[in-house]
């Protein structure tokens, strides 16, 4: 008769970087079930959103993820100016140039860093030490172009708040020039190696028929055969002026998801190479001063998948609602098929695998019923959570 055996991954666990708690059910080595339990990691950048000025909004919201510092306020840009119109008859077009620059630095920056860690944790720390190097040219780029190596403070509502200088465009063309022998040596070292392939072929595979079930995104999507983009299904910037393809592999295992993520990087220095030559001079701010009531949304591809933002505005320039959902929300959970029937050694690698941002992912719903119940305030809400520790701890035992 089996016995099932509870082993937990967290909520803090050397293996991931934020606070997350992954509860196996394992017969032997054998993982039979999963649950995920998110919540420890609640910061309410919704609810802060509301109390500032529609302008100050974007340097909020780039701090929801440090990875996926551009998406975040690039996609509530496209919110509001969605109810003015819509980006390509507000922002200059010089601006649209930059924004998508910007928007594939952050994708090949966020590839390197999550082809590092993954490197890292399947014991390949050279291809660890690899992507850390080469990950300081595209650094230094985004500090050419934004004066930050994170959390860039580019986005405004109407444009860009910096230009490229004419004289830094060689400098960032010589910079691509330079990664891409780099990402050939990513290429030849993760695709072409007898080792990774036995570690990762077959392990923590996500069909397509699971992954359009499970509504995944972003690379984790396309690994498994979804061939969905928002920068071509819904252009944004200058997406639709650019010539580019879809990455799709089509197995669903870590394998494929790998080489997901290093053909994109090609993509995207092609693509910032076409910005750089065609951008047109000009302004990059439309001024925007005043929003007007009512209802938008923005979509981006994040480097995990697509970035969703509604807002909702009265015409006093602030937000009366902010609603977020980053694309690890819709990833993470696919990891009730994908690690249920491989190994508890490939569970840990297969959770890591869809490039999980936990910070992006937490959110609190409190709901005031008809009923007329009390709605919860913060030590309820601090209560409610030790009460669920607690509990935690009692089933470990």
């Amino acid at each position: 008769m089996s016995h099932k055996v509870i082993v937990p991954i967290g909520p803090y666990h050397p293996l991931q970087e934020e606070p997350e708690f992954f509860q196996l059910y394992v017969e032997g080595e054998k993982v039979v079930d999963i649950d995920i339990i998110i919540g420890y990691n609640h910061r309410g950048i919704e609810k802060l959103s509301e109390s500032k000025h529609i302008d100050q909004v974007p340097f909020l919201v780039e701090r929801i993820c440090g990875i996926c510092s551009s998406s975040h306020p690039y996609a509530y840009v496209l919110a509001v100016e969605d109810i003015l119109g819509g980006e390509a008859s507000v922002v200059p077009e010089r601006a649209l140039y930059i924004r998508t620059i910007i928007d594939e630095l952050q994708r090949i920056h966020s590839h390197l860093l999550w082809l590092g860690l993954a490197g890292h944790f399947i014991g390949y720390n050279t291809v660890w030490m690899w992507a850390w190097k080469y990950r300081e040219p595209v650094l230094d780029m985004f500090e050419m172009v934004t004066g930050n190596r994170n959390n860039y403070a580019m986005f405004k509502v109407g444009g860009v708040r910096r230009d490229i200088k004419d004289e830094d465009i060689p400098v960032l063309k010589k910079a691509l020039d330079d990664l891409v022998p780099a990402l050939g040596m990513f290429r030849g070292a993760v695709m072409d190696d007898p080792v990774i392939q036995a570690r990762l072929k077959n392990v923590g595979v996500l069909t397509k028929e699971q992954a359009i079930d499970w509504c995944v995104i972003g690379p984790t999507a396309r690994a498994s055969g979804v061939n969905i983009d928002v920068r071509r299904d819904e252009p944004y910037g200058v997406t639709d002026k650019i010539n580019w393809n879809v990455i799709v592999e089509k197995e669903g295992d870590i394998f494929s998801k790998t080489v997901v993520r290093i053909l994109e990087m090609y993509e995207s220095v092609s693509m910032i190479r076409q910005c750089l030559d065609k951008m047109p001079k000009g302004s990059i701010d439309a001024d925007i001063q005043d929003i007007p009531p009512g209802e938008g949304i923005g979509r981006v591809e994040a480097p995990r998948g697509e970035c969703f933002h509604y807002v909702k505005t009265d015409g006093t320039n602030r937000l009366i609602r902010h609603k977020v959902r980053a694309p690890s929300f819709m990833n993470v959970a696919s990891n009730k098929v994908a690690a249920v029937g491989g190994t508890i050694s490939d569970a840990t690698i297969t959770l890591a695998a869809v490039d999980p941002c936990y910070c992006c992912t937490e959110r609190v719903a409190v709901i005031n019923k008809i009923d007329n119940k009390k709605i919860l305030n913060g030590w309820d809400l601090i209560r409610l959570s030790q009460e669920k520790t607690q509990k935690l701890k009692l089933q470990k035992r």
